[in-house]
Order: C-alpha cells, then structure tokens, then sequence
C-alpha cells in the first residue's frame, strides 16, 4: 500500500499571511490523520515564510502518525531541528537560500560524501533516511552507496508532460523505481502530483511506498472540503 503523507506548508503560509493562528496549523494536522493521512511533511526554510521551526517543535508533541520533515540538510539550523526533533523520516532537499518551490534532486555522484556524513549522522539518530532525486539511473545508483534508506522522485516533470503524453512522462519513473529496487532502496515521490495523475503514476510506478503532497492537495480541498479531498487522493493510490 501507498501511503499518502500531507504537506501542511500551505496551511501554514495562509496562517501567516494574516500573523495570527487562523487557521490553526496543529489543528489542520490533527484533522488530516483524523480523515486518514498515513503521514504529515513538513518543508521548514530559512526564512520561516511558511512553516515556522516552532511549528516542527510542536507539531512532534502531537502528531500520531508519521512525521516526515523536509529541507536542506546544509542549512546547520535544519540538521540541529531534524536531530532536536528526531521525526520518523527526514528528506535530504538540495534547496538554494529563498527558492521558491524543490525543483531539482541531488547530483549524487557529486554530493556522495557529503550525503554518506549528513545520512549516517541521522540514521545514528534513529532518524530513517530519504533523498530527493530525479529519475536517473546513474543518480539512484550513487544514492544506494550514500546508506540511505529511500530516495524520493522528484515529480515535477512527468506532472508538466502528463496531459499531453503519459506514456512517455512515466517511463523514466518506472525504471528508476525497478532500479531502486534493485538496490535495496525504498521508494517515495513527490510535487505536482495531483488528482490528475496521481492514479497512472502509482498504477506504473512500482513499488511505491509514500506520497507526498501539498500544493495540489489543499488547492483541491477549498472546492471539495480537507476530508473529502483527502479520501479521494487516498482512492488514487488504492
């Protein structure tokens, strides 16, 4: 089964906008595993412009389900949160300062020994290990020898190419899945998954183990209600 984990950075950039607590972040938390998200993600950023490192420190005390924090681990007040906190999973994110939205996953060849420190640092920790990749051979591959537990698929690009050619949007992600497999990873994918897509890309990519989905998710809610929307993503994957 493909578990569906709800990133709650929209919610928390509403809350902001007005500088009080409406609406309630925990509270929206709380709901979302209520109506059946196996898991809430968070994507803390230096700026504090949505989810706030307080949040994370709150949002632990309560969160029953599974807590998967996201960002980039070069950022040392990340790593000290993600080491406070200890959630189950942590995502290794190649953020720039003040980028907008992931838009890319790690070079792993590069990055190799720098990944196997940050990782064995977190797995120490008890902390499961995820990185954020695109759907190349020869990155997954690296990725194995960094330790790691999982990789997430950065699913921006079969989302953009999706209404116009499925087939071919989906089949860098079917591979990267068999090879990933193959290597003993775990696989988790995410952005711009949606109602849209989300069933083609699960009924092709396998195994699948986690979702993560924000944007397209809340955005849906305001026209269908948080728990409706919720189940439906929930259907996609069943």
């Amino acid at each position: 089964m493909t578990r569906l984990s709800v990133n709650i950075n929209k919610i928390a950039t509403l809350r902001n906008s007005r500088g009080g607590n409406n609406p309630d972040l925990i509270q929206v938390a709380l709901d979302c595993e209520r109506f059946g998200a196996e898991g809430i993600t968070v994507h803390p950023r230096p700026d504090e412009r949505h989810i706030r490192y307080q949040d994370v420190y709150d949002l632990k005390k309560v969160i029953a389900t599974e807590f998967n924090i996201e960002g980039n681990p070069l950022e040392d007040k990340f790593c000290e949160l993600v080491l406070a906190v200890k959630p189950a999973q942590v995502t290794l994110v190649p953020d720039a300062l003040g980028q907008i939205t992931s838009n890319h996953g790690w070079d792993t060849i590069i990055n190799k020994d720098l990944l196997i420190k940050l990782i064995d640092q977190f797995k120490s920790a008890g902390i499961r290990t995820s990185i954020f990749v695109d759907p190349v051979l020869e990155m997954i591959e690296a990725a194995a020898e960094t330790g790691t537990d999982r990789i997430e698929l950065y699913t921006e690009p079969f989302a953009t190419e999706f209404p116009t050619n499925p087939t071919t949007a989906v089949a860098p992600y079917r591979k990267a899945a068999f090879r990933a497999n193959q290597l003993g990873l775990e696989v988790n994918a995410g952005h711009d998954l949606s109602l849209e897509n989300l069933a083609f890309f699960k009924a092709n990519v396998n195994p699948l183990h986690e979702v993560s989905i924000g944007h397209a998710l809340i955005c849906d809610a305001l026209y269908y209600g948080l728990e409706n929307t919720i189940q439906l993503y929930k259907r996609q994957l069943s």
